[in-house]
Formats: structure tokens, C-alpha cells, sequence
């Protein structure tokens, strides 16, 4: 998979500004705590994640979807009537009907020529509408589109701790443990075919994708009887199934996108990661004989933001100086299914 005229505009995102310690968790969590002889510190400890963000309650994602592209096309030449598609990407979405990207689109501003709609792949909704994007421009359909997520864990955390209140096992704990990292925000990729004027645009060069669906049901979050199910939503994730079997189908698709690229761990300037947490960073970086200083990580203080979490973790290491200009830079994707997809940027 390889572009020839594709760039990175810009990345915008937005957080919410209610921060949730793991200790705060921990505190409501005191009951199961106390029957299992748990120490306080053990969620952070376990994830090396200490807070995370909320958005407020009922809190609808396109409005904040929204406000994360204008701060990406903020930095750019492109406008709203430029872009030829508004892709929203995030697992949480407003409604099962219409797409969450016109609510997205309609608050931006778009042309109606612009396509409009979702893309749902678990945490690799980003890197996907990043790919269909980026294939409408290589085609010449489109000069510009924009892939935008919100991702909110309020609801989905509230209900796990309601659950291991009703039922505190270690078993039920263990399925929850992944759920509780959750964390909230909102991202925007603007790409485009480089015919904007911005010398600072990062070319998307190509990737690599696999998948291994046998472990599709590893990581699960809905309601039991499905979409349509009248009951609450669970979210249930075998952690240590899911870390073992996605760090293998990782090192394969590592070796089709260096093959693609023509890197390697050495030549590789940078990368980000999607952010689970601790033990999913050492053991990939690890696998892939990569170097701990080549990775930026926000997961200690955002938590698992899904979708989100790559985008915004690349423009906060943008600003914090981490990615320089000319850097050969991996996004280093994975989401339930399995499902992984690796993309090169020239930064």
C-alpha cells in the first residue's frame, strides 16, 4: 500500500477537562477492594495509567468531533468547502442512524459534493479513514478530506463499576480491568493532495495492514443481545489474550510495512503507538526491537482514548517538539477483532 501524493494538513484535538485519577476509581471501588485484599495503586500499577478524562454527562460526540477539526483546518489553507469528505470514525457514536459525520458536517460547514459517513473498526477507525482518504486522493477524486472521532468512556466506566460492585470476584475484575484505563476525547486528520500551499504538511508515504478474526471475540463491548439489545452495555476483554495474540499479528504486520516502506527499527525515526497502556508499550516496542526513546506515550495521563488515541497523541508530540521535521514516522495501529494497520509518514 503505498500514496504518492498524499499528506497530513494537520491534526487537531480536543479534551474534555474533567480528569478522573485511577485513585478516584479505586476509592468507589473500596467494597471490592476490601473483599479481594487489594492494596490501593493496583489499577495504575496494572496499567501505568493514573487518570484519564471524561466529557460530561450526555455528552453527543459530533459536536466535539466537530470542534477538533476546525482546530486542524485552523492550521491550514484547506476550508470546509474544500473538503471532498467528512469521515467520522469513532466507536462512540450518536446514533445508529444517520451517520455521526453529518452532524460532524453540517456543523463544519461542508460543500454538498463532500462524501459524508462512518467508518467503525474498533480502535483503528482513525488510521482507516485516514486510508480511505487517502486513496480518493491518490485517484483524483477528492483534493482534501478530513477523518474525525470522539470517543467517550463516562458511561461504559460508570457501569463497570456498578458491576464489580454487584458481583466483586477476581474474575469479574479481570474482565473489567481494560475498561476501567478508558479515557475521553475527540481528534481531526486533515489530508489532502499537497496542492494547498503548506510546506509544513507531512507526506503520507504507505502501510500495511492484517487481520486475524478468529480473535474476534477477545474484546467485546455491547449490549449482551447485540446492537439492538434492551439491556445496558458490557464491555468484557481476555487482557492477557488480547496482548499475547495482538503484539503476534503486530510483529507480521511490522515486517509486510517495513518490506513495503524499505525500513527498519534503526531507520525508523519514530513512532506512536495506539496508547492501552504499560505492559501493551513495553511488549510491542520490545517485539518489534524498538528503541523505548523512538515512542511518545500519553496514555499515563489520557487513559485508552480508542480511536483517538493515536491522532491526538501524535499532534501532542508534535507540539511537545518530539516529531521533527524529516523524521521517518510509524503509526503503529491495533483494535479488537484483531485487526492491525501500520502507516508511514514522512514528517
Amino acid at each position: 500500500m503505498r500514496w504518492s501524493r498524499v499528506y497530513i494538513e494537520a491534526i487537531g484535538y480536543e479534551l474534555p477537562d474533567e480528569r478522573v485519577r485511577s485513585t478516584d476509581l479505586e476509592a468507589r471501588l473500596a467494597p471490592l477492594y476490601d473483599a479481594l485484599r487489594l492494596q490501593p495503586g493496583q489499577l495504575e500499577a496494572l496499567t501505568g495509567i493514573r487518570e484519564r478524562r471524561f466529557w460530561p454527562q450526555g455528552q453527543r460526540m459530533a459536536p466535539c468531533a466537530a470542534q477538533a477539526a476546525r482546530k486542524a483546518l485552523a492550521q491550514t489553507a484547506v476550508t470546509p468547502a474544500d473538503l471532498g469528505a467528512v469521515i467520522y470514525a469513532g466507536v462512540c457514536r450518536d446514533d445508529l442512524e444517520p451517520a455521526t459525520a453529518c452532524g460532524v458536517a453540517d456543523a463544519i460547514g461542508t460543500s454538498p459534493d463532500a462524501w459524508i459517513f462512518d467508518v467503525s473498526n474498533a480502535c483503528l477507525g482513525v488510521l482507516n479513514g485516514m486510508v480511505e482518504i487517502a486513496n480518493r486522493i491518490e485517484l483524483g477524486q477528492i483534493r482534501a478530506g478530513v477523518v474525525v472521532a470522539s470517543e467517550s468512556s463516562r458511561h461504559i466506566v460508570e457501569q463497570t463499576l456498578a458491576r464489580l460492585l454487584a458481583a466483586p470476584g477476581l474474575d469479574e475484575l479481570k474482565a473489567c480491568l481494560a475498561t476501567l484505563t478508558g479515557g475521553s476525547g475527540a481528534a481531526a486528520v486533515v489530508l489532502s493532495d499537497g496542492s494547498f500551499g503548506n510546506a509544513a504538511a507531512h507526506r503520507l508515504l504507505g502501510g500495511a495492514a492484517l487481520s486475524a478474526p478468529r480473535h474476534h471475540e477477545l474484546c467485546r463491548w455491547g449490549p449482551p443481545e447485540g446492537l439492538l439489545g434492551e439491556r445496558p452495555s458490557v464491555a468484557n476483554t481476555d487482557a492477557a489474550a488480547i496482548l499475547a495474540n495482538g503484539v503476534d499479528l503486530g510483529r507480521h504486520t511490522w515486517e509486510r510495512f517495513t518490506q513495503e516502506l524499505g525500513w527498519s527499527a534503526e531507520t525508523l525515526d519514530r513512532v506512536i503507538c495506539h496508547q492501552v497502556g504499560g505492559s501493551h508499550r513495553r511488549s510491542i516496542l520490545s517485539s518489534l526491537g524498538l528503541a523505548d526513546g523512538k515512542d511518545f506515550s500519553t496514555f499515563p495521563t489520557l487513559g485508552n482514548m480508542g480511536t483517538v488515541a493515536l491522532p491526538a497523541t501524535a499532534a501532542i508530540a508534535a507540539q511537545a517538539g518530539f516529531l521533527r521535521s524529516g523524521d521517518r514516522v510509524g503509526f503503529l495501529g491495533i483494535g479488537s477483532g484483531l485487526n492491525c494497520l501500520m502507516l508511514g509518514v514522512q514528517w
